[in-house]
């Protein structure tokens, strides 16, 4: 792996590749569940870059979709936004909703590296390490009050921190989100049972098999605020492989537990990126 990260490359102005990982479901530059310190795009210090996905997860009652795009400037500033749609299928039925009834959110987000590079600083033990915020806004105010959420539109704040480590192949990330949002914020933010910001964590880890693919497992923990139905942490198998320097294609199996009072909520992720 030591050999693409020659300094020619770097003053060509082109990241390695998966260098950004991919795209989470709420838009930033990441894993699929876990943020990273990561900026999204190809760019380097010199230039500015971009991504867009769509993002499709389909578990054994609901399903998600999330599309949207992330611009980076100079690897040190990212802005993203992301869509979601979180279909309800037949549960929705069984819930007193509807069937195929939806929920929806819009993300916005801000990323700023502080210090470190994950990638080059292969001499110093200091990760990357960022903060970011992420605005959300759902579309059923009404309906997540009536559940024990205090509002349908929340923000959270993290701090990561992210290290490659190209003499063993890995890629490893710790983040601390504080959050109010329950289901990523689908759901509303805060409840009955809890109503302010709380800590939870985001890991990843991951295995460099070759340059274009990227092996892995992530675990995060989510806050536990609405009384009618508990929310377990959610946990993912991953593979990322690179097409070309430009595309990607991600496919996981993801565990995300109890789901609006129905358990057991397993299944597959896939998600597309392109990036400049």
């Amino acid at each position: 792996m030591a050999a693409p990260a020659r300094a020619g490359e770097w003053r060509g102005g082109g990241k390695l590749l998966l260098a950004t990982g991919v795209t989470t479901i709420e838009g930033a530059a990441g894993g699929g569940l876990a943020t990273w310190a990561l900026i999204a795009g190809n760019e380097t210090r010199n230039g500015i870059g971009g991504s867009a996905h769509v993002t499709q997860v389909q578990l054994d009652d609901f399903g998600l979709t999330t599309f949207g795009a992330a611009i980076g400037a100079f690897d040190r500033i990212e802005v993203s936004y992301a869509r979601q749609r979180f279909d309800t299928r037949a549960a929705g039925a069984t819930l007193g909703l509807g069937r195929g009834f939806a929920f929806s959110q819009d993300i916005y987000g801000a990323k700023l590296r502080l210090v470190g590079d994950a990638v080059y600083d292969q001499d110093r033990i200091l990760p990357q390490i960022a903060v970011g915020v992420q605005h959300k806004r759902g579309n059923r105010d009404g309906l997540v009050r009536a559940l024990g959420a205090k509002s349908a539109s929340g923000t959270d704040f993290y701090l990561a921190a992210t290290k490659v480590l190209l003499d063993r192949s890995l890629v490893v990330d710790a983040t601390v989100r504080m959050t109010k949002a329950n289901q990523t914020g689908l759901l509303g933010f805060g409840g009955d049972r809890h109503g302010g910001y709380r800590a939870q964590f985001e890991g990843s880890a991951g295995m460099l098999v070759s340059r274009r693919l990227l092996l892995g497992a992530e675990y995060r923990t989510r806050p536990d605020n609405l009384g009618f139905a508990k929310e377990d942490d959610a946990f993912d198998l991953f593979a990322a492989w690179a097409v070309t320097r430009n595309v990607a294609v991600t496919a996981a199996y993801a565990d995300l537990g109890s789901i609006a009072t129905v358990s057991g909520q397993r299944g597959l992720y896939l998600s597309l990126q392109t990036s400049f």
